[in-house]
C-alpha cells in the first residue's frame, strides 16, 4: 500500500507491540542478546555463516557487532530510498567504503576508479591499497567507454579487474560520471568466474535526488553523515545493494568491527524522516546561491549544474537522465587564489567554517588545504582544484541571510 519512500520511513521495519508499545523504537543499548533454546542459538549462528539452519526460522539476534534491533529497523529503511534489496550500516563513511573495497578485493587485482575523490578516499585507494598489492587505475569524468578501456588494457588489468569505484558528483567540482557506462564498463571486463562490481559513492547527492542502481550499479555507499544524518551530530555509513552483495559486505563488517552503534542508528532513524523535507530546502537555497555568485566580479567560475554555464553537452544529458535535482553543494574559484579564498572565510559570520556536508546548517571550507590536502598537487590542478576555489555545503536557513552573509565576506575580503 505503501509507495513513497518519506512515508515508509516513519514505521517501516518496526513493530510497536515488540517494544512496550512505544510509537519510536526504543535504543537497545546492549551487547548481547538471548536465546530461548539452544537449538535457536545455534540456527542463528548457522544463518549468520550464510548457512540453512536446522528448521525453517526467522534469523533473530545474536550480539550487536554482527545484528541489533536498531541497526536492522535502520537497514530497512535506508534500502528503501535506493531501491536495493538489503543494506548494511557502518560506523562511518570510510569503514563503509573500506570494508566494501576489502570484502571484494585482494592482492594482484585491480580497481578502476574516478577522479576526483574526497581526500580520504583517494589516499586510501593510492596508499592503502597499493601497499596491500592492490593495483589502481584512475579516469576523468571527461573519458569516453573507449579511452577507458584502453588504459585498463594497457596497463594489463583487463583480466585482473574486480571493481570500479566513482564518486559522482565528483567532489568539489560537481561533475558528473556516467553511471550507466560504468555499467558496461564493468560488464565489458566480466566474466563468468570473475565479476566486476561497480560501487558508486552516493554522499553528494544523497538517496533523495540519485538513485544509481536504477542505472546499473551493484553497490552504493554513503557517509550517513551527511544528508542522510543531517545534523552534523553523528557519524555512519551505510552501502545499499542486492542480497548476496550485501551478505559479503557484513561478513567483512562483522570480522572489521566496523557495525555502527545503537544509538548513531536510532539518530539516522529520526533524520530518515526528514530527509526529502530537508534536502528539498537546502537545494532551493543552493539555486539562489549560486545565481547571486554568478553575478559577483570577484568570483572567477561558479561549479554548480543547475547554472548550464561550463557543462558539456555530454554533462546535461547525464544530469538529465540520472538525477532530479541539482543538488545543494555549490562550488566557487575566487580571485586571488588561497589569501582571498582565506580573507573571504574569515569573514563570514553567519557561515559555518568547517568541513562535511549536507547538515541542516551551511558550511563552507577550502578544498585545496583541508579536504583534500593529500591528494597531490599535480593531481588537484589536473581535476580542476585550484587554490581560490571555496566548497559550500548549503543549508536550511533562509536563503536571503545567507546571501547577505556572503556578500559582506566578499566585499570585507576585497572581492
Amino acid at each position: 500500500m505503501i509507495k513513497s519512500p518519506e512515508t515508509a520511513m516513519m514505521g517501516h521495519g518496526y513493530k510497536p507491540e515488540l517494544s512496550e508499545g512505544a510509537v519510536k523504537p526504543p535504543v537497545f543499548l546492549t551487547s548481547t542478546f538471548v536465546f530461548r533454546t539452544a537449538e535457536e542459538g545455534k540456527d542463528f549462528f548457522t544463518m549468520a555463516h550464510g548457512h540453512t539452519p536446522t528448521q525453517e526460522r526467522e534469523m533473530g539476534l545474536i550480539y550487536s557487532r554482527i545484528n541489533n534491533p536498531n541497526i536492522e529497523i535502520l537497514e530497512e529503511r535506508i534500502r528503501l530510498w535506493d531501491g536495493g534489496a538489503d543494506a548494511a550500516a557502518f560506523s562511518s563513511g570510510m569503514s563503509a567504503i573500506s570494508t566494501t573495497m576489502m570484502a571484494f578485493l585482494k592482492p594482484g587485482d585491480f580497481i578502476l576508479f574516478s577522479n576526483p575523490l574526497y581526500g580520504g578516499t583517494h589516499k586510501f585507494i593510492q596508499h592503502f591499497l597499493k601497499e596491500r598489492g592492490i593495483g589502481t587505475i584512475g579516469f576523468s569524468a571527461g573519458d569516453s567507454f573507449e579511452s577507458i578501456t584502453g588504459q585498463v588494457e594497457a596497463a594489463g588489468a583487463a583480466g585482473k579487474l574486480k571493481m570500479i569505484f566513482v564518486e559522482t558528483p565528483a567532489n568539489p567540482t560537481g561533475e558528473v560520471i556516467d553511471v550507466r557506462m560504468c555499467s558496461d564498463l564493468a560488464k565489458r571486463f566480466s566474466t563468468e568466474e570473475k565479476p566486476v562490481l561497480l560501487a558508486v559513492d552516493n554522499t553528494y547527492m544523497g538517496p533523495l535526488w540519485s538513485r544509481p542502481l536504477q542505472f546499473g550499479a551493484d553497490i552504493v555507499l554513503y557517509s550517513a553523515t551527511k544528508y542522510i544524518g543531517g545534523h552534523s551530530d553523528v557519524i555512519a555509513g551505510a552501502a545499499v545493494g542486492s542480497t548476496s552483495i550485501i551478505q559479503s559486505i557484513k561478513a567483512a563488517r562483522t570480522f572489521f568491527g566496523t557495525i555502527i552503534d545503537p544509538h548513531p542508528a536510532w539518530m539516522l532513524l529520526r533524520s530518515l524522516e526528514t530527509l526529502k523535507l530537508r534536502m528539498d530546502a537546502a537545494a532551493q537555497n543552493a539555486a539562489h546561491i549560486a545565481a547571486f555568485l554568478q553575478n559577483c566580479p570577484g568570483v572567477e567560475k561558479v561549479y554548480y549544474p543547475g547554472l548550464r554555464t561550463g557543462m558539456s553537452e555530454r554533462q546535461r544529458q547525464i544530469y538529465a537522465e540520472q538525477y532530479t535535482s541539482f543538488g545543494a553543494m555549490v562550488s566557487f574559484d575566487v580571485a586571488g587564489g588561497e589569501p582571498a579564498a582565506f580573507r573571504f572565510l574569515n569573514a563570514l559570520r553567519h557561515i559555518k567554517l568547517a568541513v562535511s556536508l549536507g547538515g541542516t546548517e551551511s558550511l563552507a571550507q577550502h578544498p585545496w588545504s583541508m579536504t583534500h590536502s593529500g591528494v597531490p598537487e599535480s593531481e588537484k590542478l589536473r581535476y580542476g582544484i585550484t587554490e581560490g576555489m571555496v566548497r559550500l555545503s548549503v543549508g536550511i536557513e533562509h536563503h536571503e541571510d545567507l546571501v547577505r552573509d556572503m556578500e559582506q565576506a566578499l566585499q570585507a575580503a576585497g572581492l
